[in-house]
């Protein structure tokens, strides 16, 4: 059986890969396929999370044991196998390639070919450049923040005098007569 996965990223618009690989093969084998794919170092530290249709990471498998004390398995991607965690259509996947700012491709097992094997992973659909596999930390920050205060500033302006209510106060909106008769329990 062979599995077809897309892959893209939030990062470039126009950047696309399709890998297929056999369901046989292991985890390590589909990121070294990947990283072919876009010329990233097969070498760093790694990992995959299985997604439920949300996107919400609920299975991970690492490139080595990071010694984990959570009572949850622990998958390592040289000895875990694909058709061990994926078994149709439709699945998300993350494969997170830059650890320090927990940067990802987001992945569809899009389509499952029965009766057929491959030997090696290949690389079906190439679109588009792969963001760099490293960014520069404080630039990564910078950007960030220039994102998040750009949000603010809109979701700023988009507020007005009626989401907040009213400057003025009224007396008539507050009831002191009820207040007084409440009780109040230790």
């Amino acid at each position: 059986m062979i599995f077809n996965f897309r892959i893209v990223s939030d990062e470039v618009d126009n950047f696309k890969r399709e890998i297929k690989i056999d369901a046989d093969a292991t985890f390590l084998d589909l990121k070294n396929a990947i990283c072919e794919s876009v010329d990233y170092d097969k070498n760093q530290m790694s990992s995959f999370f299985i997604c439920d249709d949300s996107w919400e990471k609920e299975k991970e498998i690492t490139l080595e044991d990071m010694g984990s004390d959570s009572d949850q398995d622990v998958y390592l991607m040289d000895n875990t196998v694909l058709s061990d965690l994926i078994d149709d259509e439709g699945q998300h996947l993350m494969f997170t390639f830059d650890y320090m700012t927990d940067r990802s491709f987001f992945m569809e097992m899009k389509e499952l070919i029965p009766g057929k094997n491959l030997m090696d992973p290949i690389c079906s659909l190439s679109l588009g450049k792969a963001p760099a596999q490293n960014v520069d930390l404080e630039e990564f920050e910078a950007k960030t923040d220039a994102k998040a205060a750009a949000a603010a500033t809109a979701a700023a302006e988009d507020m007005d005098e009626e989401f907040f209510g009213s400057d003025s106060f009224n007396e008539d909106e507050f009831d002191v007569a009820g207040f007084d008769e409440m009780t109040f329990n230790d």
